[in-house]
């Protein structure tokens, strides 16, 4: 199993920043991709940032220009670093990983979620 941890989350005005980490432990063979998804109330969860192994990165339009996803393979981490935060950035965030792990009877991927982290952006 793969256990995501995130922490980052607050209240912050709008044109603020916040900076979310995300740490994956367990039994981890590897990592393919990584990403940050958001749920606002009433809403279905969306992508926001994604990021594979090989350091490609994809953004949601809403977010291209002031969020910025960054990885630290070593760790097994993921970062979203979110400038100029608007009131509609307000949503719970989840970290999400797609993982190898091994037990006794082989390799196995499946797909990881953080419990999430509350983003608040005041007007």
């Amino acid at each position: 199993q793969v256990q995501l941890v995130e922490s980052g989350g607050g209240l912050v005005q709008a044109g603020g920043s916040l900076r979310l980490s995300c740490a994956a432990s367990g039994s981890i063979v590897g990592i393919n991709g990584m990403g940050w998804y958001r749920q606002a109330p009433g809403k279905q969860r969306e992508l926001v940032a994604s990021t594979n192994s090989g350091g490609s990165t994809n953004y949601v339009d809403s977010a291209k220009g002031r969020f910025t996803i960054s990885r630290d393979n070593a760790k097994n981490a993921v970062y979203l670093q979110m400038n100029s935060l608007k009131p509609e950035d307000t949503a719970v965030y989840y970290c999400h990983a797609n993982a190898l792990t091994r037990d006794v009877w082989g390799v196995h991927e499946n797909n990881y979620w953080g419990q999430g982290t509350q983003v608040t952006v005041s007007s």
